[in-house]
């Protein structure tokens, strides 16, 4: 009888999340459920299983809504049902087509209008709902007729009257109006909630033909879904067998190019591969990526295939990833498996650049009716609740700031604030709005409208209404096409070298960018700065303690960096047992012949499941489902249970002591879940040398393309230090040398007319253009007639020093500004045949301060080009240690001078007070040489002497050097002063304003503190 039910999937309208609904109909004996969310079928798949969980019939479909004015809901007959209604939403959501508000053509859906929107005819698979405190209005003639068409009506909507309360919030949220301000007709009537069965029928029982047409309804609706069988494209040819025999070509020709054709291991591992593939159905799959990759290299992108895809032969030989897994003894059971229920995804990543073009191929290809986006559902988040919570009980801005930014224990204790916070509270893991996933795209077999409707969100590119997670469950795996900006980087520094040093490089060729001489010892001291992944000051300084100088420490460390790894102590025993190899013993020997490469630690995911193969006797499957079972992506606790059974009579099999068989599955306990898999760092490690190769032998290209990438880890002002650093001078921008981005003419570095932060992007690309066009700006005056530019924004490219190609002051350019843009309009004239010259005016000489251009600069770039922060200060003192020295002074104090560039906060435990938790913040500098130190600041001397915001300070700590690497230990600092600004000498209080403004990079962690060496717990010796 309840044929019209809202899920909170119903956005900003419905209260009940699904297993709540379903639950809650259980209570009532109702036997027969429909799902109608309101223009979505995100909940269905869920909403199906939970309802043969609880024995209860599913009914599917959707309440069609326009413009909020409900025009029906649509029940589906059968699954092609929910594909029609699904096809006829994405036609209004992607391509703008009008619903009809009656009688649309949807033959496999029984519709339903309610009373406000009567057809004037209704065909066979159309009624009327009517609701029970309607049914006097049956006494019309013109509605008595229609009673044999009519069905019961009672939505579902809340379960309580407090949530009825909450749903009126959801209103006013969705409207941006007042609770006070909201229309009857914005909200759901206040009875829709489950009410009992026999109730309800007895209020219709003076009307048996509704109650006989709403049963006939429910008999003739029937959804049935096959989660078991894959929804992806089913073959990449036309077969199944013509898409095997394609892919052992494939990779027959692959492993002759890499390998041999003599080469026995890897013949082997390809041959076991390619039959777990075939037995999985899983060749289309590997086609479609290489079909993929193909397209990226035939337009000459760069591409990294990484994650467990790189654990295959098959996918290396193909060409879809590029690290070989004889050479890393990757396991191919890491990826695929016959245990695995669903295969996993290829990680396939392009310049942020490119990836749209690589999107555009994949639409094409397989046609916009087959591929979408998976969704995610956008939670409402902590600051967005109250705030928006707020807004609607009508709270002014201050307050909503108040409540949005201080913490719950910090805010008023008034009435309204306490109703927010109820309300609030009750939001948390509510769905506000759908988006888009980061990467994850669908190409399915039938019309991916069978499955979901699609939407069209800013981006351009159409989604499906559920999360990946779903999609998963209904059989369709996503191919994840990612973007990053060290490929950016790494490609445009490639370009730019061919560009202007007339060298081509490949960059992909591994004899060039791996374990060479001169990278290598860059990477042991860690001067990494703008490399992909190895350029923060955690991983700088985890390179300098494992004085990390080949390709494999590399590997290694790009996974123990990760914060998991570090968590279970893994990081802190690898960084020992690496720079004391004969201070410790394998506690067995299998750990010695499996994991001697990383001194008997498990590193990666792939250790879980060499242990569990070597040690435990375990199938390498098994392995990984211990791996995915503890990293909390395999669902079921009975298979993990099992999977451990199984090992631990394995072990006493062979005859491993219990002690030692339970102290080597504590490890696998503590480390499983947080491990990254080695091919995945293998893939980054082969990136990092690349960007690295470029960053030696090219460095001032490949720092003018990280700027223009958009960096990393650092601001902009950290890159175009490390050009200094790197050999380059360093320009301002100029109107006749400077492009959009940053670019290089020899050694001079001229910064991009991008940067200039108030400059409007379009003028900053017309400015260029149109020199490229007509030549070189000659004057002011000339550049005025070809720019249509305001004085505002022409004083902005004055004081950054744009004209200095005039030779004149910026005093007498300002003038000349002026006189050219008196009535402060945006001005353009057309060039003329004849110009008359604009008139010219002898001004007084102008003695100027010469650091009047550093603040000017600090002002519009955010940082000082012509001169050094340090120049700026009030002192002469420099320090009396510099960072290249810190090495030599271990346990001593130092005092220095240094410039502010990024810290991060870090957890950590206070013994004092019963290890509850504290924070330090880790500080990274550079000294007046322009040399890089890092700093640690515990929670007491933050308290005396905390942070100022970004500048010049003055240290005094010890050093402590901690396998190679110093950091000094903070006892106190001080921000020291600039001079006053020049500009502002009449004005104390403005001549202090642009040193306040100086930026620094704060990162903010919230992680669990790192455990301390003595609560790692890893022997240190052989156990018997």
């Amino acid at each position: 009888m309840f044929l019209n039910c809202h899920s909170f999937h119903s956005l900003r309208y419905g209260t009940i999340p699904i297993q709540d609904l379903v639950q809650q109909a259980a209570e009532h004996n109702v036997r027969c459920l429909a799902l109608t969310d309101i223009n979505t079928v995100t909940g269905i798949y869920d909403f199906y299983k939970l309802c043969k969980e609880k024995r209860i019939k599913p009914i599917v479909g959707m309440e069609v809504r326009v413009d909020d004015e409900l025009y029906y809901i649509c029940l589906a007959k059968n699954p092609k049902g929910i594909g029609e209604v699904n096809k006829l939403l994405t036609d209004y959501n992607c391509d703008h087509v009008q619903i009809p508000k009656i009688n649309p053509d949807l033959p496999d859906n029984i519709i339903i209008y309610p009373l406000h929107n009567l057809p004037e005819k209704l065909y066979d698979n159309e009624y009327i709902g009517i609701r029970y405190e309607e049914l006097n209005l049956l006494i019309k003639p013109e509605l008595k007729k229609l009673i044999p068409k009519m069905v019961i009506l009672h939505p579902v909507t809340f379960k309580t009257k407090q949530e009825y309360s909450l749903h009126r919030i959801l209103r006013a949220i969705d409207n941006n109006t007042l609770l006070s301000k909201l229309n009857e007709s914005d909200v759901c009537k206040a009875n829709e909630t489950f009410v009992d069965k026999k109730e309800l029928l007895q209020k219709y029982i003076h009307y048996p033909q509704i109650i006989e047409n709403t049963k006939s309804v429910i008999g003739s609706c029937s959804f049935d879904f096959d989660f078991s069988t894959p929804k992806n494209k089913k073959y990449y040819t036309d077969s199944k067998e013509n898409d095997i025999q394609l892919l052992r070509k494939l990779a027959y020709e692959g492993l002759e190019k890499k390998y041999s054709m003599n080469h026995t291991e890897a013949k082997q591992r390809l041959e076991k591969e390619l039959a777990v593939i075939d037995q999985l159905n899983f060749c289309a799959y590997f086609l479609i990526t290489w079909d993929i990759i193909q397209y990226s290299n035939k337009m000459g992108f760069m591409h990294v295939g990484r994650g467990s895809g790189a654990n295959s032969i098959v996918s290396y030989c193909i060409g879809i990833t590029a690290i070989c897994p004889l050479e890393l003894d990757l396991y191919f059971e890491r990826f695929l498996n016959l245990n695995r229920k669903t295969p996993p995804d290829f990680d396939i990543d392009w310049s942020w650049q490119r990836r749209d073009i690589i999107l555009e191929y994949i639409f094409k290809k397989y046609g916009k009716d087959h591929v979408a986006f998976c969704g995610t559902n956008v939670e409402f988040k902590y600051r967005s609740i109250f705030r928006e919570v707020g807004k609607a009980f009508g709270l002014p801005k201050e307050e909503l700031d108040a409540l949005a930014t201080k913490p719950m224990n910090q805010h008023d204790d008034n009435s309204v604030f306490r109703l927010v916070h109820k309300y609030g509270k009750l939001l948390e893991k509510f769905p506000n709005q759908r988006s888009m996933h980061s990467c994850g795209i669908l190409i399915s077999e039938e019309p991916i409208t069978n499955y979901s409707a699609l939407e069209m969100p800013p981006k351009g590119f159409p989604i499906v209404q559920f999360d990946m997670h779903t999609a998963e469950d209904i059989g369709l795996e996503k191919f994840d096409i990612l973007s990053q900006r060290g490929l950016g980087t790494i490609n445009d520094t490639v370009q730019l070298i061919e560009e202007k040093r007339g060298i081509t490089l490949d960059i992909e060729d591994p004899t060039l960018s791996k374990d060479e001489v001169k990278c290598n010892e860059f990477l042991s001291i860690g001067k990494t700065i703008g490399c992909f992944y190895i350029e923060s000051p955690a991983m700088r300084g985890l390179l300098r303690r494992l004085k990390c100088d080949n390709y494999k420490v590399l590997v290694a460390a790009s996974s123990i960096i990760r914060p998991g790894v570090a968590q279970s102590g893994m990081m802190k025993e690898y960084i020992f047992r690496h720079n004391n190899p004969t201070q410790f013993e394998y506690f067995h020997e299998v750990f010695e012949k499996e994991l001697g490469e990383t001194y008997g630690i498990m590193v990666y995911q792939e250790d879980v499941i060499k242990i569990a193969l070597h040690f435990g006797g375990l199938p390498a499957s098994d392995g990984d489902v211990l791996r995915r079972a503890m990293s909390g992506k395999g669902r079921s606790l009975a298979a993990l249970q099992k999977v451990k059974d199984h090992f631990f009579e394995s072990c006493r099999a062979k005859g491993h002591p219990e002690q030692l068989s339970k102290e080597v599955y504590r490890q696998i306990e503590s480390f499983a879940g947080y491990s990254f898999c080695k091919a995945h760092s293998a893939s980054y490690a082969v990136e990092s040398y690349q960007s690295l190769f470029l960053k030696v032998y090219y460095p001032i290209e490949f720092m003018v393309c990280a700027i223009n990438n958009g960096g990393g880890f650092y601001r902009t002002e950290v890159y175009v230090h490390e050009a200094r650093m790197s050999g380059a001078t360093i320009n301002n921008p100029c109107v006749n040398l400077s492009e959009w981005q940053t670019t290089v003419y020899g050694t001079d570095v001229y910064l991009g007319l991008m940067h200039i932060e108030k400059l409007e992007e379009r003028l900053a690309q017309l400015i260029p253009e149109e020199r490229k066009k007509n030549g070189e700006y000659r004057s002011l005056e000339n550049f005025v007639k070809r720019i249509p530019i305001g004085i505002e924004t022409f004083q902005i490219l004055i004081f950054i020093g744009a004209f200095r190609f005039t030779g004149k002051q910026k005093h007498e350019l300002l003038i000349e500004a002026r006189f050219l843009l008196g009535n402060n309009k945006v001005v353009y004239r057309q060039p003329t045949l004849l110009d008359e010259p604009q008139k010219s005016y002898h001004l007084p000489k102008i003695e100027r301060n010469k650091f009047e251009d550093a603040f000017d600069e600090i002002e519009i770039l955010g940082f000082t080009v012509s001169f050094s922060p340090f120049d700026l200060l009030q002192t002469k003192y420099r320090g009396s240690v510099m960072a290249k020295n810190l090495i030599q002074y271990h346990k001593k104090q130092v005092k220095m001078l240094a410039y502010l560039i990024s810290r991060k906060h870090v957890p950590i435990k206070n013994k004092r007070e019963g290890n509850k938790r504290d924070e330090m913040f880790f500080g990274t500098w550079i000294d007046v040489e322009g040399e890089y130190f890092d700093t640690a600041h515990f929670p007491d001397s933050l308290k005396q002497y905390p942070f100022q915001g970004g500048g010049c300070y003055l240290l005094l700590g010890t050093v402590e050097v901690d396998f190679h690497f110093p950091t000094v230990t903070i006892h106190k600092m001080a921000k020291m002063p600039f001079i006053p600004d020049p500009r502002y000498s009449m004005d104390q209080e403005k001549s202090q304003e642009t040193q306040r403004n100086l930026r620094e990079d704060v990162s903010m962690t919230f992680r669990k503190p790192y455990p301390q060496e003595h609560e790692i717990g890893l022997p240190r010796e052989k156990m018997r």
